[in-house]
């Protein structure tokens, strides 16, 4: 049996699953992040997704595996934000009633948007660990499917339709740079891309306040960690075990920023390459920034920039160097 839990056919398969449903994200050189650190550097927009981030991709080919039963009981997620996003689209426009569980500390934005879109939202939960419970307890009570936010080889490889597209503009990046909270992301991206550029390089990027998959790599399995980082989309306290093998298998590297060069990077998409990220969006920037991603010199590099759902003031504070 293969060590992957994922192949390139099921990507390719859920590229045709979503397509015409999402956009095709654009590509962005960027000439003053390239002379800095001495190579190409091309920027995958995903900001600019439905709902703002590349959720949507992952959650509408999940809901395509739903029998009629499933989808008349309901789906419930668990989610920072922008999961909440896309699985409250997503189903409206499915006809899926729609549960995400979400915490007290959770952005207000990404709670009222995902209200917006249709779900109802439990923020009964005071924390991440106990959302994870409460998860589990409706769940249960309630006979809804669960769409998990990262860890279902479905989810996984609809992120990875990022990687197909990426690889349409750039054929054979040198290095890929991938933001990970919980794996999905990455995991699908690398799916694509090491399959048809083995040469490429493929590193996840994670916060040092928040790096489950990480950790998790070292380990070889699943490692539970207290997330912490201020870029809240990547807090995910553990990496999906489906995530986790697949990233294994194929190679994936993996480094740590520091919450300033989050902060710093985010700055410098703002003001030079006129993106406005959450700090999510900006790690990968900030590995490259921070000279921590193992680019050489004339090397070309991919940097997938994932959301965009940053509250005002945050950003606000972040320009002015607070």
């Amino acid at each position: 049996m293969s060590d992957t839990v994922l192949e390139l056919a099921d990507v390719r398969a859920a590229s045709e699953v979503i397509r015409g449903r999402v956009h095709r994200t654009p590509m962005f050189g960027s000439a003053t992040l390239g002379e800095r650190i001495g190579a190409e550097v091309w920027l995958k927009a995903e900001l600019f997704q439905k709902t703002g981030s590349f959720k949507p991709r992952g959650v509408l080919n999940k809901l395509s595996k739903l029998s009629d039963e499933e989808k008349r009981r309901g789906v419930i997620s668990i989610s920072a934000g922008n999961h909440a996003q896309a699985l409250a689209y997503a189903s409206s426009r499915e006809g899926i009633d729609a549960l995400v569980v979400m915490w007290e500390t959770a952005s207000p934005l990404k709670i009222e948007a995902a209200r917006g879109y249709g779900a109802t939202i439990d923020t009964e939960a005071p924390d991440i660990p106990a959302a994870f419970e409460r998860l589990d307890e409706l769940t249960e009570s309630t006979g809804r499917t669960l769409v998990h936010p990262y860890d279902d080889p479905a989810v996984m490889a609809g992120q990875g339709t990022v990687g197909l597209e990426l690889l349409e503009d750039v054929s054979e990046p040198d290095v890929v740079l991938v933001p990970v909270g919980g794996g999905g992301l990455v995991a699908g991206i690398a799916t694509a891309v090491k399959a048809q550029s083995p040469a490429t390089r493929v590193v996840a990027v994670e916060p040092e306040r928040s790096r489950a998959l990480h950790e998790s790599l070292k380990a070889g399995e699943p490692v539970t960690v207290e997330a912490a980082s201020i870029a809240d989309g990547l807090n995910g306290p553990y990496a999906g075990a489906s995530c986790v093998r697949q990233c294994l298998a194929l190679g994936v590297e993996s480094v740590l920023v520091t919450e300033e060069e989050l902060q710093d990077a985010f700055r410098f998409l703002y003001t030079r390459a006129k993106l406005a990220p959450e700090l999510a969006g900006a790690a990968t920037t900030a590995a490259l920034m921070a000279g921590k991603a193992g680019v050489e010199p004339g090397q070309t590099v991919v940097a997938v920039v994932s959301g965009g759902n940053v509250v005002a003031q945050t950003a606000a504070a972040i320009l002015a160097g607070r």
